[in-house]
């Protein structure tokens, strides 16, 4: 579906969709994923009058985007400042406090606008201290690798836990096709594992309406479920590096995340395989261990519970109270896909499958399959029921 499209159901939410649940409308003023996206982010400032800008990068993605983003700030004769996100002791950047408070400091009265310019994390900094700053801020993407560029929630870890804080979406998003083209594969990997894992936590969040009453809205459903059929329908051309893909690819991330900023949560998009992939996360930072990709690990956490959630309701453990709500368990679990197609998918785009080639020992996986769902125990997913109720 077109992000336009997805844009006018979203701000349209109340004539088109008949749950009682409160509609968040789209505040992003414009997105743009094609080539030379950065020509509209120019004409975009030059709009919105903006003199001081502040850049906020690290290494990497200043070298791959920020400094070409540069230059169309200084043929627009604007005033800016870059701040570079320095790593973690063992080389990792990572949204933390010691991250935020570097942020924090480089953000003056006098600038107007901050340039969130990186992937999920440095947009996690950035979302964070605009919301805390009041200052506004502008996503520019240097790969298609996660949902989060355009959602309300920012995931920092806070003393070695991970916690969502609520904060603001980005007044517009500028993606250029070419710098998307020209990311890591394994960052392109994990933006289809973060898309791939809305099989689970479609399901999850189903399983929790059915079983705990729990809010749910078909449109963010349609929404999710559309983008996710579009992304996979495209995966062999986002595997050639194709630039219609990585097209198909982005706005899928990008709709993900619309149907989340309008629900006001991350039900849509998020459930027992990024509860996992949260905990594997934290036991790294606790180990001073590197960390991996966002993508890769729900991707693998989604084909592992896809597995998993079959099996433990064969064996009765994911059965309703209420024999009447049998058959619609059933479906939930029948319409996940066969693990070996989504294990293909992985494997096509040369991401991992399996917890061990994340670094994934035997021991951490066990207690992760018992304990993460009580970083959000609030959520009713079956990774939950399983533990809970057995």
């Amino acid at each position: 579906m077109d992000t336009e499209k997805v844009i006018e159901l979203v701000n349209h939410a109340g004539q088109s969709c008949s749950c009682s649940h409160e509609h968040h409308p789209v505040t992003i003023e414009q997105i743009t994923v094609k080539q030379n996206a950065y020509e509209q982010l120019s004409s975009f400032l030059t709009e919105k009058k903006y003199k001081n800008l502040l850049l906020i990068a690290d290494k990497k993605t200043f070298a791959a985007t920020g400094k070409k983003v540069v230059t169309y700030l200084e043929e627009l004769a604007l005033s800016y400042r870059i701040c570079l996100i320095e790593p973690n002791e063992i080389g990792d950047v990572v949204a933390d406090e010691q991250a935020i408070v570097q942020a924090l400091l480089e953000i003056h009265n006098e600038v107007d606008c901050l340039l969130a310019v990186g992937s999920g994390t440095l947009h996690d900094i950035t979302r964070f201290c605009g919301a805390k700053t009041g200052k506004p801020f502008i996503s520019i993407p240097t790969a298609a690798s996660v949902d989060g560029f355009t959602s309300l929630g920012a995931p920092l870890i806070i003393k070695g836990v991970k916690k969502t804080f609520p904060t603001a979406s980005p007044i517009a998003l500028f993606a250029d096709i070419e710098v998307l083209a020209a990311a890591p594969k394994t960052m392109t990997a994990a933006g289809v594992g973060d898309m791939m894992a809305k099989f689970t936590s479609l399901a999850d969040w189903e399983f929790g309406h059915l079983m705990q009453g729990e809010p749910y809205c078909p449109l963010a459903v349609e929404i999710t479920k559309n983008a996710l059929d579009d992304c996979m329908l495209a995966v062999d051309k986002i595997a050639r590096e194709e630039e219609e893909g990585l097209e198909i690819l982005m706005n899928a991330l990008i709709q993900s995340g619309l149907a989340m900023l309008m629900f006001g949560q991350s039900h849509p998009a998020s459930g027992g395989e990024h509860h996992l992939s949260h905990y594997w996360e934290m036991e790294f930072l606790q180990k001073n261990r590197r960390q991996v990709l966002h993508g890769a690990k729900v991707g693998v956490s989604t084909i592992l519970l896809t597995t998993l959630y079959s099996s433990w309701y064969q064996e009765g453990k994911l059965l309703p109270s209420d024999p009447g709500l049998t058959n619609e368990v059933q479906n939930i679990i029948e319409a996940l896909p066969h693990v070996t197609d989504l294990t293909g998918i992985m494997e096509q785009l040369g991401g991992p499958t399996v917890p061990e080639q994340l670094g994934i020992e035997a021991d951490l996986l066990e207690r992760s399959l018992k304990e993460a769902y009580l970083l959000r125990d609030q959520r009713f997913t079956m990774l939950k029921s399983y533990n809970v109720d057995h």
